[in-house]
C-alpha cells in the first residue's frame, strides 16, 4: 500500500497533467531514494543526500547515463516543484559512464521477413509502427478518423509530451487500413 506522502505526490503530478509513465517513473525513483536514505522523509534530507544517491547509482548500481538522468529529474521535481526546497547546483555528482550499447538494426530483408509473418490486426499494427514511425501507444490509440487516405497521413493526438503531430502512412498499408475501417464502420 502506498504511503500517504507518495499518494499525494502522485496526485500532484497527475493534476498537473504529467504522463502516466513519467509519474510511475518518478515515483519509482523517489521511493528508491527514500529507501536508500533509511526511509527518512525527503524534507529531512538535502543536496548532499541527493548527490550521494546519484553517486550510488553510478558506482554501485552502475546505471546508464540516461537512467541516472531520470533519477535526477525525479528528485529535482520532488524538491523544486513539490516540496519547494531548492536543491541548488547539483553539478558535482559522480556521473554514470557506462557506455551505451549500439542498437541492433534489422536489414530491410529481415524486416520484410518479420512483417511477412505477421497477419491481421497485429501485422497492421507492427507495419504502422515501422512505416509511420508511430510509438506503440500512438498506434493503439489511432482512430479511423485519424487516417487521411487522400494525403497518406495519420494524425496523432496527445502523443509523447501530450503533443499532436501528423505523420505519413505507407501507400502499401492503405488496403489493410481500409479493410480495418470497414470492419468498424
Amino acid at each position: 500500500m502506498p504511503s500517504p506522502f507518495m499518494e499525494a505526490l502522485r496526485q500532484h503530478m497527475l493534476t498537473r497533467h504529467y504522463g502516466k509513465r513519467t509519474v510511475d517513473s518518478y515515483c519509482y525513483w523517489i521511493r528508491y531514494y527514500i529507501r536508500h536514505a533509511g526511509r527518512r522523509h525527503p524534507a529531512d534530507l538535502g543536496q548532499s543526500d541527493v548527490l550521494e544517491f546519484l553517486g550510488f547509482l553510478a558506482n554501485h548500481r552502475q546505471v546508464s547515463v540516461a537512467t541516472q538522468k531520470i533519477a535526477l529529474n525525479a528528485l529535482a521535481f520532488l524538491y523544486n516543484k513539490y516540496l519547494h526546497i531548492p536543491l541548488g547546483d547539483l553539478g558535482a555528482f559522480n556521473k554514470a559512464n557506462r557506455p551505451r550499447k549500439l542498437p541492433v538494426v534489422l536489414t530491410r530483408e529481415e524486416v520484410g521477413v518479420l512483417l511477412g509473418r505477421l497477419r491481421g490486426s497485429t501485422g497492421l499494427l507492427v507495419s504502422l509502427l515501422y512505416a509511420s514511425g508511430l510509438r506503440r501507444i500512438e498506434a493503439v490509440r489511432l482512430r479511423v478518423s485519424d487516417v487521411d487516405f487522400d494525403h497518406l497521413q495519420l494524425r496523432v493526438w496527445a502523443g509523447k509530451g501530450n503533443k499532436h503531430r501528423i505523420t505519413t502512412s505507407a501507400p502499401e498499408l492503405v488496403p489493410a487500413l481500409q479493410r480495418q475501417r470497414a470492419r468498424y464502420a
